[in-house]
């Protein structure tokens, strides 16, 4: 019988039993049991991992526990560069376009106001979802840690937030997506890149105090539709406030 013992730092321990948070435990593998399969058997996604300690050196996934291993298990690291140690992935964890599921729709419509490529679907079921992600490079957003486990899925996040607004505060918090946003510069309604325009070119589609009160617009060539600085944008500014600085928007009304 091969055992091995485990340690989980920060954020990863709240997928743990309570009684095996923030500390050692020494459990039993089963036989050639990989990294990913024990850590995944303790109730960690892997996607949720960034760097993988087995007595003091950094190892990947597949690495077959031996008996009495020391595996230390981390998430991403905010404070320091540890992009050489690293060994659990060819790609880098995270690339700023998501798929997100059935349950994070506001989520996903907040993430496409911050300019990020994000698909959604209520109709998406988890096979879809893993085929787009693996298809197109996105990272899964889920609250479901079961889905985050599928082999194929190898960028992921785990929301642990229940409402839009903290959602987007850690996921933006988690994957350092400040220095990348370009809020406003896609369709909240079908994702597709926005394009500003001249109101003469779109003056047949605004409603009359629209077109005296507005000069600056926005469309999309997906949907067709016409955006301006509209009545929602302190609705929107607010949802930002405080998350990263943002330019006035343009939005439809």
């Amino acid at each position: 019988m091969v055992t091995a013992t485990f340690r989980f730092y920060e954020e990863l321990n709240d997928f743990l039993a309570p009684k095996r948070r923030k500390q050692e435990f020494t459990v039993p593998c089963a036989q050639a049991a990989t990294t990913k399969h024990m850590i995944e058997a303790l109730g960690v996604p892997h996607t949720e991992v960034e760097l993988i300690l087995v007595n003091g050196e950094s190892v990947g996934f597949s690495y077959l526990l031996q008996d009495s291993d020391r595996v230390a298990v981390y998430p991403r690291f905010e404070a320091m560069d540890v992009t050489p140690l690293l060994r659990v992935r060819e790609q880098p964890l995270r690339q700023p376009r998501f798929v997100a599921d059935a349950h994070l729709g506001g989520l996903a419509h907040m993430l496409r106001m911050l300019g990020y490529d994000t698909l959604y679907d209520n109709h998406f079921d988890d096979d879809e979802i893993v085929v787009i992600a693996e298809r197109d490079g996105r990272i899964v957003l889920t609250r479901d840690r079961e889905l985050l486990k599928r082999r194929a899925v190898t960028h992921g996040c785990y929301v642990h937030a229940l409402k839009s607004e903290a959602q987007l505060r850690e996921v933006v918090e988690r994957l350092d997506l400040t220095r990348s946003a370009r809020p406003f510069t896609r369709c909240l309604h079908c994702n597709m890149p926005l394009r500003p325009v001249d109101k003469a070119s779109v003056l047949d589609r605004l409603p009359p105090r629209v077109r005296a009160h507005y000069e600056r617009f926005s469309l999309c060539d997906g949907c067709g539709r016409v955006y301006w600085e509209g009545s929602h944008w302190r609705n929107m500014r607010r949802a930002l406030d405080g998350l990263l600085p943002v330019d006035p928007i343009v939005e439809d009304d």
